[in-house]
């Protein structure tokens, strides 16, 4: 029997990969997410130097070079991440803001242009969004640009930041209605939260961790979607579904050999674009700063999670919830005969609850993130909880365990399906 199935899924797999719409899906997710995802956007789109013009396909391609610079310069202040540090980082920021306007007053645009460039290579991102939550009473809404508050504040103002931070998590769990009990379990969380911070440059992790990898799956679900939406429905479009009436195998078997050959399409898939971006990760990133907490990247976060960790959990967070998908696609592909309803179901699982969650309640709206992919691996940066069995259970665990627990509980359903449409 399981010889049988054994080479009924080294059959499928075979069947499945000849399918030009398989090898072209594979080929322009691993450019998509490998080459203009990871590789572009370190060389050129993010980290490229500006030329002036406002958009990512203006820079020049040498975001290597810029990416050396940036770590370079946050080495100054590597360590622990003290309020004279943070005074000190400010005010060098500024001092490079007033260099530029005094070169622009001047005339000399070769000079404004590179104390330009110095400023963008800082972390002044990260550490203007910290200055904005924390220390709100410092905005000078005379100011020309109220908000950028890093351009302007008296860095000597900038003090308590570890109890100014704990005050400020507090305050947003009861901003956003957490109760006494759950308020209690996040707080418990935040204090395994390791103080003071280790600090080197986190403007690659964060868009690393804030908006590459939890892309990561939206662009997978795409394409795994019109690969293996045709894996059981395919065989009514070309004909071809009445003669497996006529075949050796048992319809139950041959139906586990298509379930078993599209997951291990989506495990390669996964690990093609994941070895991709990784390598691209290190190439220009490095290792460096994989033990700084996630709160640098938002400082409210409660997870006592480093970068490194949180890597981890969103590429886990991809893997399964694409499993999850992968069978989803196939339980629509065996109930429909049609390819593009089977298509069209498909997509909806990942993309609808994100079309109609403004108009449904905040409950509902966590309840379907945790169908595959259609939520997202950045929510270790939140404090959404469920309660499950009389016990608060942080959100990020479910969202990396639920999808693939629903897909493998479809596999029963999607192989009795098939085996009964062939029985008609």
């Amino acid at each position: 029997m399981i010889y049988m199935i054994k080479e009924l899924f080294l059959q499928e797999h075979k069947k499945l990969w000849k399918k030009k719409s398989v090898r072209i899906s594979f080929l322009l997710c691993v450019l998509y997410i490998v080459v203009f995802g990871s590789f572009l956007t370190y060389q050129w789109f993010q980290y490229g130097s500006s030329n002036g013009v406002y958009s990512g396909f203006g820079n020049y391609f040498d975001g290597y070079e810029n990416i050396r610079k940036s770590q370079e310069y946050a080495g100054r202040w590597e360590g622990e991440l003290t309020d004279e540090i943070l005074q000190d980082m400010v005010s060098d920021y500024q001092r490079m803001i007033r260099e530029a306007v005094s070169a622009h007053s001047a005339g000399e645009a070769e000079r404004e242009h590179d104390y330009i460039e110095q400023s963008r290579r800082t972390d002044e991102g990260a550490v203007g969004s910290w200055i904005r939550m924390l220390y709100p009473e410092l905005e000078d809404v005379s100011q020309e640009y109220p908000s950028l508050l890093t351009r302007y504040v008296e860095p000597e103002k900038l003090t308590g930041f570890y109890k100014r931070r704990q005050q400020k998590v507090e305050e947003y769990l009861d901003m956003f209605g957490h109760t006494e009990e759950e308020k209690n379990f996040l707080l418990r969380m935040n204090e395994r939260v390791q103080e003071p911070y280790s600090y080197q440059w986190i403007d690659g992790w964060s868009t690393l961790l804030g908006s590459m990898l939890p892309d990561f799956g939206v662009v997978m679900a795409v394409f795994i979607v019109i690969a293996l939406s045709t894996v059981f429905s395919g065989e009514w479009h070309n004909g071809t579904g009445m003669l497996m009436l006529t075949t050796k195998n048992g319809w139950k078997e041959t139906a586990c050999a298509k379930v078993l050959s599209g997951i291990a399409f989506t495990v390669e898939l996964f690990l093609v674009t994941a070895m991709g971006a990784i390598s691209a990760q290190l190439i220009y990133l490095g290792t460096s700063g994989w033990d700084m907490p996630i709160q640098y990247i938002k400082i409210i976060a409660v997870a006592p999670m480093n970068m490194l960790q949180a890597e981890i959990y969103e590429y886990a967070y991809t893997l399964l919830g694409a499993i999850g998908l992968a069978v989803f696609v196939m339980f629509f592909s065996a109930a429909a005969k049609n390819n593009f309803i089977a298509l069209v179901c498909s997509l909806a699982v990942v993309y609808l609850p994100g079309t109609v969650e403004n108009y449904m309640p905040l409950s509902v709206q966590r309840w379907m993130d945790l169908l595959p992919l259609a939520g997202s691996s950045s929510d270790i940066f939140r404090t959404n909880v469920f309660h499950l069995f009389g016990q608060i259970i942080w959100s990020p665990w479910l969202l990396v365990t639920v999808p693939v627990l629903l897909g493998c509980a479809f596999i029963p359903f999607t192989v009795g399906r098939w085996a009964r449409r062939l029985k008609k």
